[in-house]
């Protein structure tokens, strides 16, 4: 907000600051003001409303003449060049479409606008938006003479969103501008323009390599990739355009076959945020970022309302109970980025710490599930002239509009603990006639998800059953559906029973780091173990399919929560014989512990999985180290209790103030490096923090620079590891950390971690 505020001061001669340059930061609170617009749609709040407004004078007042909005280029603060080329955003308006998200940020702007037109009535918002959609049209499709020398800039942006957006603003507005613009950016991406290089500049990165009608795999960023495909659905959706259902249907089963975790998540990969080679679903080192996983739930609802399958809701529903749910903790304060499968209580895996964070440099995760769950109440039910489907089950009342009169419907349920869903019916005339659709998902049959990845170790289906008025009715299903189509007299009741098992899992053997391993679920969530719950190291324990099995409630904050406890013993503690699970979306709510998925099937692996320190370096060097610390301590210390951690050894170049330090790490092999990350000591006096670091990395004897990934930057941030990951692939027998401390003081570091790509 103080962004908007600084431009708009600008633009109104007002004296003030100048913004700092950044792509996307705008694109967070728009998400988050998108969330609050569905939560005034759901219940009247007049503060929150009072807010929102303010913010949209905001965005009023920094919005250019044009129509234009990004505080950078207006305000001038891109005009260093280390804001041009690679990840940056240009010098000008539209100069590096390919990373400068100036229609990233106008897509999510688009959102928000649109929610709060519905929920309020409100219209300023909508035409701030509707400004700024024509001129990009007049940009991009028509020439301006400000821009692009005054040819049509005909670029597909290289971070997807603003197609879908468009499609939502047409939608609301019933100008057919919206939609053709959305067609466009779609026709041309892989056409018109394809970057080259690698990482981040791939043309697969932003799937810019083919045109999206010959594509056919899922490949590139994640969160990009599940962007494009539900704007290829609303377009198709929208006009007809069958075109592109090929491509959706191939991508979409390379997907649910070859690419996604059992939770759901998507882009298994750290040095794109994306899809790797096909079966490659590490589990420790798993990416699955959360945005990814709200992608995949809008990119299958989407299918969903195309093809009336419900396959897609089951994937949806797995993406959302799982992936998404775990990415927020159950105070809604802490977050996950990353989401792995496996995780040992030392490694930093979510973006420099062990556990949750209050919040991020690159916020994408926090905001998008602050959008996406007020969302939810309007997925569950969708309808035609004379159909209603009901697609999630949770406890809701709502008013269907049919063609012959209103339905209202009452959902009680306590759903996805409890396998009984109720459906009261009261239709508007008396006897009206329509058909009632009711998802039977694929986990109540003979595998978890749709796809051909994972599948029950006892494929027997559950018993399922849907009784209408007190008495059983025999239906099929079709897609997924059971239907009942009857005249309608109010209050009828339908009870659908879904038998909650306790499921084994396995996946298929090209899974590799599944071989050998079971995952346990329950209706449609995913379990895991973590060692708050049990005596020994998750990963130590060997499971042998079973019956035996009990499930409690939990306890204070989990109280509401399913464990399921099952036999097994751990190699690390002969007198353990069972096992407890929790809900993989509760994982880390009781402190950061280990955690994993999927669980050992034998002694031999189980003894794989303990954690060991890191074997990589041979040796460190450094410029000077303080005689009473150690160069090797930072090798040592696992995860700092904090920054102040005086309990363990540390290395300092203290008294050296303000001198430049290098620190080198020997590997003992060249190794493909996924992540480098730094724990700095600070004791408030004589050594902090530095002003600033970077990073080298040593290829065929030769010191270059490390291609830091779009999203990351090198931070000083303490009681964390600081991480970085490379924007491309690289294989180093090196690395160097330069460092540069504050003038008046020394540096210090207590731990370091070097990831390698499994």
């Amino acid at each position: 907000m103080d962004n908007l505020r600084k431009t708009g001061n600008y633009l109104n001669g007002v004296k003030d600051e100048l913004p700092f340059p950044h792509r996307f930061v705008a694109s967070d609170l728009y998400k988050v003001m998108e969330g609050a617009a569905y939560l005034l749609t759901l219940e009247k709040d007049l503060a929150l409303e009072h807010t929102m407004d303010s913010i949209i004078d905001l965005i009023g007042n920094a919005q250019e003449e044009d129509g234009y909005l990004y505080e950078a280029h207006t305000t001038g603060v891109s005009a260093s060049h280390e804001h041009w080329g690679g990840a940056g955003m240009g010098d000008k308006p539209y100069s590096w479409v390919v990373h400068s998200h100036e229609l990233y940020n106008m897509g999510h702007m688009y959102e928000g606008a649109v929610a709060y037109y519905l929920a309020t009535g409100k219209d300023k918002w909508l035409k701030i938006a509707e400004k700024n959609a024509r001129h990009i049209n007049h940009v991009f499709f028509e020439g301006d003479p400000k821009h692009n020398n005054g040819n049509p800039v005909n670029q597909a942006p290289g971070h997807q969103e603003i197609e879908l957006a468009l499609v939502k603003l047409y939608r609301t507005t019933g100008d057919s501008l919206y939609l053709k613009m959305a067609q466009k950016f779609i026709d041309i991406r892989g056409v018109t323009y394809q970057p080259e290089g690698e990482g981040v500049m791939a043309p697969s990165y932003a799937q810019q390599h083919l045109p999206v009608r010959e594509q056919t795999k899922a490949v590139g960023h994640a969160v990009r990739a599940t962007y494009l495909y539900a704007g290829m659905a609303d377009v198709l959706a929208q006009t007809g355009d069958k075109s592109l259902q090929p491509a959706l249907d191939s991508i979409w089963n390379n997907i649910v076959d070859m690419r996604m975790h059992i939770t759901g998540g998507l882009g298994a990969i750290h040095g794109i945020e994306g899809f790797g080679p096909e079966y490659v679903l590490p589990n420790k080192d798993a990416y699955n970022e959360t945005c990814a996983a709200v992608g995949n739930v809008m990119f299958n609802y989407r299918m969903f309302l195309t093809k009336k399958d419900a396959r897609y809701v089951d994937v949806a529903e797995v993406a959302l109970y799982n992936n998404v749910l775990a990415g927020v903790n159950l105070d809604g304060n802490k977050f996950f980025y990353v989401n792995p499968l496996e995780a040992d209580a030392r490694n930093a895996f979510n973006q420099g710490l062990k556990g949750r964070s209050p919040w991020f440099g690159t916020a994408c995760c926090p905001s998008n599930i602050a959008r996406l769950i007020p969302q939810i109440p309007g997925m569950m039910y969708a309808h035609t002239d004379n159909d209603i489907y009901c697609t999630f089950y949770a406890g809701t009342s709502t008013v269907v509009p049919l063609s012959d009169g209103k339905v209202t419907i009452k959902q009680t349920t306590n759903y996805p603990f409890d396998e009984s869903v109720r459906f009261e019916i009261k239709p508007e005339q008396s006897k009206q006639k329509f058909a009632m659709h009711f998802r039977i998902p694929t986990w109540a049959g003979k595998q978890f998800v749709p796809g051909k990845l994972y599948h029950y170790l006892n494929d027997k289906p559950a018993e399922w059953k849907v009784l209408l008025n007190g008495k059983e009715v025999s239906v099929k299903p079709h897609k997924g559906f059971v239907t009942i189509e009857r005249a309608w007299k109010s209050g009828d009741l339908v009870e659908l029973q879904l038998p909650m098992l306790v499921r084994y899992n396995k996946a298929i053997s090209q899974v590799e780091a599944d071989i050998d391993r079971v995952c346990i679920t329950r209706g449609p969530l995913v379990y895991c173990a973590e060692s708050v719950d049990n005596v020994a190291m998750p990963a130590s324990y060997v499971v042998n399919p079973s019956e035996d099995i009990s499930i409690t409630k939990g306890a204070g904050a989990l109280k509401y929560i399913d464990f399921i406890t099952v036999p097994a013993h751990s190699v690390q503690d002969k007198d353990v014989h069972s096992l407890t699970l929790l809900p993989y979306y509760a994982w880390d709510n009781r402190g950061d512990d280990a955690m994993i998925v999927w669980l050992s099937e034998n002694d031999s692996l189980a003894n794989a999985s303990i954690p060991k320190i890191s074997e990589y370096i041979s040796d460190i060097k450094a410029t000077h180290t303080f005689d009473r610390d150690d160069v090797y301590a930072m090798l040592t210390n696992g995860y700092p209790a904090n920054s102040f951690d005086t309990s363990i050894p540390r290395w300092t170049s203290w008294p050296q103030k303000g001198e430049e330090q290098i620190v080198e790490f020997i590997l003992k092999r060249p190794i493909a490096l996924q992540s480098f990350s730094v724990y700095w000591y600070d004791d408030g006096g004589g050594v902090q923090v530095p002003k600033s670091w970077s990073l080298e990395y040593k290829q065929n004897g030769e010191w270059k620079t490390f291609p830091i990934y779009v999203t990351d930057e090198y931070r000083m941030l303490k009681d964390q590891y600081n991480m970085v990951h490379p924007g491309k692939d690289i294989t180093t027998e090196g690395l160097r950390l330069r460092i540069v401390p504050l003038p008046h003081a020394a540096v210090g570091i207590l731990s370091v971690q070097i990831e390698e790509v499994k």
